[in-house]
């Protein structure tokens, strides 16, 4: 059974960096069919992908916040993590780690998630 747990601060100021990060359980981050994705949902919105790292170590991004966020891994640790500069309290929403099989944008396991709140 695959485990994804978020963990990372609650409550970030604008402007700052939003550093994020999930450890995986029952299954490698380095097994090539599988993409390790970033997800959020805004308050009162949909869900939002925000960007994956393959099992080989490639990345992609959503378009729109491409320049703003980067994914990377930590393989010894089985976690992969994602950074988020230049924060707005637009970007305040519930983080989810999620594992896609193919990287087709179909997860089929996901943490529980993870409030990020941006404000002064």
């Amino acid at each position: 059974q695959v485990q994804l747990q978020e963990s990372g601060p609650g409550l970030v100021k604008p402007s700052q960096t939003l550093s994020l990060t999930c450890t995986v359980s029952g299954g490698s981050i380095t097994t090539n069919y599988y993409y390790w994705s970033w997800i959020r949902q805004p308050p009162g919105k949909g869900l939002e992908w925000i960007g994956y790292i393959s099992g080989s170590g490639g990345t992609r991004y959503r378009p729109s916040l491409k320049g703003r966020t980067s994914i990377s891994r930590d393989t010894s640790n089985n976690q992969f993590s994602q950074q988020l500069s230049s924060v707005t309290p637009e970007d305040t929403a519930v983080y989810y780690c999620a594992r896609d099989p193919g990287g087709w944008g179909q997860s089929d396991y996901w943490g529980q998630g993870t409030q990020v709140t941006v404000s002064s």
